[in-house]
């Protein structure tokens, strides 16, 4: 294995450096950037150094990136210090942890992409503004069709269903599939999966693969034609939410008359199921309760959900972040950050999603930023030591900054 460099000149005709520093948030095993992709941007005048160790557990060693033409630099103080532009996968803001010891390794006029969780904590965006980089969060990446290869979040939305299933699968104390024995049949698990999303849809999926029978409710109409493409049976309940979508595809938040009835129609179907995967998430919200601690007493025993809301609060009442608990003889799973446990193809998706990204932003081996475009407008959150994103602002009610010549 070759040693790691401390030195590292721009060479080749690259323009820009792209830092690769090891995630610090614990038990975090992904990396942002893969060796597969570094000729990609070495082809954009992109050079790419990475700190030693950075993908080792998720099962990129360090000789695999100099093979591709990456950079292997001793200490993560010389990659913030080299590269031009930062990518992490948990940046300060989604990294509550360890995030804020980045802080002084950042510099003005620096380019920072990865996670950052801007609309869950003001003062974390206010920190990475003062530092004076121009930040990207690739949770506001926009659900349209020219980004969709860059939607980090979608990547790691279909990850996380996947994982669901497996983990339910794994707890429940039956098979999931039908099967005829000598000593019998055996009748299919039934999954019940609430929200219609990236997860939700991945979470059917998986769900019907294993042999399961599937059914699924969202408060999107538009879901219904989703699910049914994938084999499952879509719950239909007698309301109708207002404005159930926003522009970019979310769930809107609805008021709690709303949830109330959602939750009264929805104990049916939840006490019938073996496994319930709840997926339904407000961006910037908390999580809404759609099932709630009278629907799990009414659950079968060893019966198991898998809350993918956790972090947000949980889709379930009796959901604790971070842990897996018995109530009432269900096991109720709150595990957060389910695709970091797949790193391996995470961070292979994750890197595909930062590389298109990063073509989008460069022309030549620069920056090349056009605030016209909605791609570029809608991720960019601050620069110059201020928050410039008009979403972020309006979510905290900043006041509107003045207008730009």
């Amino acid at each position: 294995m070759p040693p790691p460099i401390s030195a590292d000149p721009c060479d080749g005709g690259a323009l820009m450096i792209v830092g690769v520093p090891k995630e610090i948030f614990p038990g975090e095993r992904r990396v942002a950037l893969v060796p597969a992709v570094v000729p990609i941007l070495a082809k954009a005048k992109l050079e790419v150094v990475i700190e030693a160790g950075a993908g080792i557990e998720a099962g990129y060693p360090d000789a695999a990136y100099p093979e591709k033409g990456a950079k292997l630099l001793s200490s993560r103080a010389g990659v913030f210090k080299t590269a031009d532009i930062i990518l992490q996968v948990l940046a300060h803001g989604a990294n509550e942890k360890t995030g804020k010891a980045d802080l002084p390794l950042l510099r003005s006029g620096q380019t920072l992409i990865g996670f950052m969780r801007p609309l869950g904590e003001l003062q974390s965006v206010k920190e990475i503004a003062a530092t004076g980089v121009t930040s990207f969060s690739v949770e506001l990446m926009p659900r349209i069709t020219r980004a969709q290869s860059m939607d980090a979040l979608s990547s790691m939305g279909t990850i996380a269903g996947y994982k669901a299933v497996l983990i339910a699968a794994d707890q429940l104390p039956r098979l999931f599939p039908m099967m005829t024995t000598a000593a019998g049949t055996v009748t299919p698990a039934r999954v019940f999966v609430i929200g219609a999303g990236v997860a939700g849809l991945q979470a059917i999926s998986t769900a019907r693969r294993l042999g399961a029978v599937a059914s699924a409710y969202d408060m999107r109409p538009i879901a219904k034609e989703q699910v049914q493409s994938l084999g499952g049976r879509f719950v239909e309940l007698p309301i109708e939410a207002k404005d159930a979508q926003d522009a970019g595809g979310y769930a809107r938040a609805q008021d709690e008359t709303f949830y109330a009835r959602q939750r009264d129609l929805l104990g049916k179907v939840v006490a019938e199921s073996d496994v319930v995967i709840t997926a339904a998430v407000i961006p910037g919200k908390k999580s809404p309760i759609l099932v709630t601690r009278e629907m799990v007493t009414r659950m079968a025993p060893g019966s198991v959900i898998v809350d993918l809301a956790a972090e947000r609060g949980g889709n379930c009442e009796l959901t604790r972040a971070g842990e897996k608990i018995v109530e009432h003889g269900v096991t109720i799973i709150g595990l957060l950050n389910l695709a970091g446990t797949v790193p391996y193809h995470a961070s292979q998706m994750y890197s595909r999603n930062l590389t298109n990204f990063l073509l989008h932003l460069t022309k030549e081996g620069t920056l090349q930023m056009d605030l016209k475009d909605d791609i570029t407008r809608s991720t960019l959150v601050t620069q110059g030591g201020e928050i410039v994103n008009k979403q972020v602002r309006e979510f905290y009610s900043l006041p509107a900054l003045a207008a730009q010549p």
